[in-house]
């Protein structure tokens, strides 16, 4: 695609599909379900007339009772086609939100992994309502999902965020392949993780005996065989009764074992479905890119035996077990030892296939983030690849803009630092733009070092570090204010930039603003030249003018610019266009003015 215009094209067409199927397999599955009952009315009218007028053989029963099952079969099949289909049409609704801009509020905004103590986050909307992740988090399983919010906190190396480009790019095409993995399954909540299934499938068996299986196996065999022979009067019940009695012996040994082999496997058992269909899915594809390759085969256990294949043997235990709750199921189940038989099973398919959880659920997660950063290269397709540099430090972006504002209201920037230019100055009246500015360019930072495309038509960029002072806030409850608040954070940037694990991007606005002037003057010249001094780059914003002098003391290291309004006819407006230099005016008697207030 190169427009937005032929996405919404084609998101358009295939919702128009996809409603109108939903309509034909709804009118099917409604005949499916009337005929259903007309069998059953039929089969119940054909009871009673069998059994009060003698003239028809009851064997005619068998007849409506497989008709009935039958359709009732065949319905599931319908039901489960329905709600795919109705899942397909959701996805393409949910795309034109996005590129309607309508899509705030409706998503995952990622609450649980805002952690108000993290340098960037709360500062630029990372989490939350129309949040950065909210617009990407379109992963169809948790684990992809908790993924794609851990490469949003932290930046990866020049090479993986290499790798990544690759695979967006191999993956933004291909609409069918996220139609059909979104179509599997509902959405599954966020308590749903990794750790459940993997920390299970890592547990040392405690069924470990193959001649105890082997016992069960046997005992179950034979008990089944003397009832059969007893109620068919080949034998007295005396040996249906002792087998009964030894395998009762048998199920009392292991009872504990047993019952903690299936309570721990409920909780995983709810995931296999999902697991399952994204393992297949993914497998059956093919890849080219390096990064693509590597993760498939890692869904590809020993053997020829596949990742999907073993999750669905899995699957499968589970569901045989849980024939054991049917009531008319229960008594064959007593007599067979079901659970026991089936409780040895899947200890025995944990022991083979455990330590490859872990393994699958990474992979998996990777491959759904990578889709996800695709969806959003694919409905963004003006937004350009960044270039990762590593040979110095770097930020050069032409027509840089905030992701998070619709496209047809952003206005763009250039912006240009690195080398031996470390700090921009901003300076501006009251909502010119600086803050929104400085979001622009942490956002962008954050999506590129996450192997994502960013809201600018070139951007070149070394590995950067960001670490924010835009959003602080106060608590009550901790007995910290807006003033203490800000030196926290401002100190958390410091030892960041002293740390050495990178070049820190520090984004400070309005630095210092809640105490007087003469020690802002005098504290904001120590932090600024302490970040400098550290090697790290970046932004403070400030309408007080003074703080403007920070440029000239640091020489070639810094330079001054802003953001400017005009007055016409007596109103404010803003054109949000970064200049050279420093701001000549203030705004806020104006801008007091404009809503009423007499100044």
């Amino acid at each position: 695609m190169t427009s937005r215009a032929e996405v919404d094209e084609l998101y358009r067409h295939r919702l128009a599909q996809k409603q109108v199927e939903v309509e034909r397999r709804q009118n099917v599955v409604a005949r499916v379900a009337y005929a259903r009952l007309a069998v059953f009315v039929a089969g119940v009218a054909l009871a009673w007339f069998v059994f009060e007028t003698k003239q028809v053989a009851w064997p005619w029963l068998l007849v409506p009772v497989i008709v009935f099952f039958t359709l009732l079969y065949r319905h599931g099949g319908l039901y489960g086609l329905l709600r795919r289909t109705e899942r397909a049409a959701s996805f393409y609704q949910k795309g034109l939100d996005r590129l309607s801009d309508a899509w705030m509020g409706k998503g995952n905004q990622g609450a649980s992994y805002l952690d108000p103590k993290h340098p960037h986050a709360g500062d630029l909307d990372i989490f939350g309502k129309a949040s950065l992740f909210e617009l990407l988090a379109t992963t169809g399983s948790p684990w992809g999902t908790k993924t794609l919010a851990s490469w949003l906190l932290a930046p990866a190396s020049p090479d993986t965020v290499r790798a990544r480009q690759a695979a967006v790019a191999e993956l933004a095409p291909l609409v069918d392949l996220r139609e059909s993995i979104a179509s599997e399954h509902d959405e599954l909540g966020e308590s749903v993780d990794r750790e459940t299934l993997s920390s299970w499938a890592t547990e040392p068996p405690v069924l470990t005996s193959m001649v105890a299986r082997v016992q069960a196996l046997v005992l179950g065999a034979a008990s089944l065989i003397a009832a059969i022979g007893w109620l068919a009067s080949w034998w007295t019940r005396l040996p249906f009764l002792l087998l009964i009695l030894v395998s009762a012996s048998f199920a009392f040994l292991y009872r504990s074992r047993v019952r903690g082999v299936l309570a721990a496997v409920e909780g995983p058992a709810s995931d296999l479905g999902v697991l399952s269909s994204l393992l297949e899915r993914l497998e059956g594809e093919s890849f080219s890119a390096p990064r693509l390759v590597s993760l498939q085969q890692a869904l590809t256990s020993s053997g020829s035996s596949t990742a999907s294949k073993r999750i669905r043997q899995l699957g499968r235990l589970v569901d045989y077990l849980d024939a054991r709750r049917n009531q008319l199921f229960l008594p064959f189940a007593a007599i067979l030892l079901w659970g026991t038989q089936f409780a040895f099973a899947i200890e025995s398919w944990r022991r083979d296939s455990g330590s490859e959880v872990a393994y699958w659920l990474d992979a998996v997660g990777e491959l759904d983030a990578l889709l996800a950063l695709a969806t959003y290269a694919f409905e963004h397709p003006d937004d350009c690849v960044p270039t990762i540099v590593e040979d110095r430090v770097l930020f050069d972006a032409e027509g840089i803009g905030h992701p998070l504002i619709p496209e047809d209201r952003v206005v763009r920037n250039d912006v240009c630092f690195g080398g031996d230019l470390r700090l921009l100055v901003i300076s501006g009246s009251n909502m010119s733009g600086k803050s929104t500015f400085l979001r622009a360019v942490g956002v962008n930072t954050v999506l590129a070092l996450a192997g994502a495309p960013v809201r600018a038509r070139k951007l070149t960029l070394s590995p950067l570090i960001v670490a924010a002072s835009i959003r602080i806030v106060d608590s009550l409850q901790d007995g910290i204010s807006h003033f203490y608040a800000e030196i926290l954070r401002l100190r958390q940037v410091m030892e960041l930039s002293g740390a050495k694990e990178g070049t820190v991007l520090f984004l400070l606005d309005e630095i210092l603003h809640g105490t007087n002037s003469h020690d802002r003057r005098i504290g904001a010249d120590a932090v600024v030249r302490g970040l400098v001094d550290r090697g790290a780059v970046g932004f403070i914003t400030t309408h007080d003018l003074a703080l403007s002098k920070l440029a000239d003391a640091l020489g070639d290291r810094a330079i001054n610019v802003h953001f400017e309004d005009e007055i016409v006819d007596g109103k404010v407006h803003f054109d949000y266009i970064m200049r050279d230099g420093v701001v000549k005016k203030s705004n806020a008697l104006d801008l007091m003015r404009s809503i009423g207030l007499e100044v």
